[in-house]
């Protein structure tokens, strides 16, 4: 018997997803302040050209993350429709396109609605965190006239899928309860289930295959 699908009020699940947004900011964020500190540091001035170097690429990762998780946790925009498949690849590319693991992105398709791309881009998060030394993730989506399918399928050395992972997927919560990490796929798990599919996550040695539909 499966176990029963948890309920969050709005407000916490709220207050739990900006915590998340909080924590994936705190660094970028945190090293644009250390680099402006140096240049009100008259002590610091032979250290100016690298303070200035940390600050574009500080901006531009709380740029890209911004722009992530704009979509993959608010609304992205107030408009149903579709997404394009060439913004969620920039969009993917942005934030994780140095990563240690390989992400080669075999969607073929133009556009993925909204629902399906809000999925597809947690379900990219929760990809990077099982290949943590690197390795490669494969991208693809199948989109029929009912569903439309989506499947990651991700390789490296000591892959590792957390049992808390699969089961707040599956509307389960943490041993530990709920906190700004263990949110996301919780919620991921919920934006399939909204919109009538599911979300599943196995692991085969050193592989981790994420697959998932929505109905549209």
């Amino acid at each position: 018997m499966s176990e029963p699908i948890l309920k969050l009020t709005a407000g916490n699940l709220a207050a739990l997803l900006c915590a998340r947004i909080c924590h994936d900011l705190v660094s970028p964020v945190g090293a644009l302040t250390a680099a402006l500190e140096v240049f009100d540091d008259d002590d610091n001035i032979d250290m100016r050209d690298d303070a200035m170097e940390l600050i574009r690429l500080s901006a531009g990762q709380a740029s890209a993350k911004l722009q992530f998780l704009r979509l993959a946790f608010g609304a992205g925009g107030s408009a149903p429709g579709i997404v394009g498949t060439e913004e969620l690849k920039r969009l993917t590319f942005g934030v994780y396109g140095s990563a240690k693991a390989t992400i080669d992105w075999q969607i073929k398709v133009d556009g993925l609605d909204k629902s399906a791309a809000r999925l597809l881009l947690n379900l990219v998060m929760l990809a990077v965190m099982s290949v943590p030394r690197g390795g490669d993730i494969v991208v693809s989506a199948d989109v029929g006239a009912e569903k439309t399918s989506l499947k990651l399928v991700c390789t490296g050395p000591k892959a590792r899928l957390d049992i808390a992972v699969v089961s707040t997927l599956g509307g389960g919560a943490p041993e530990l309860g709920f906190d700004g990490r263990s949110i996301q796929p919780f919620y991921t798990g919920m934006i399939a289930r909204e919109s009538g599919g599911e979300v599943t996550a196995v692991i085969d040695e050193e592989t981790v295959t994420f697959a998932a539909h929505v109905c549209v």
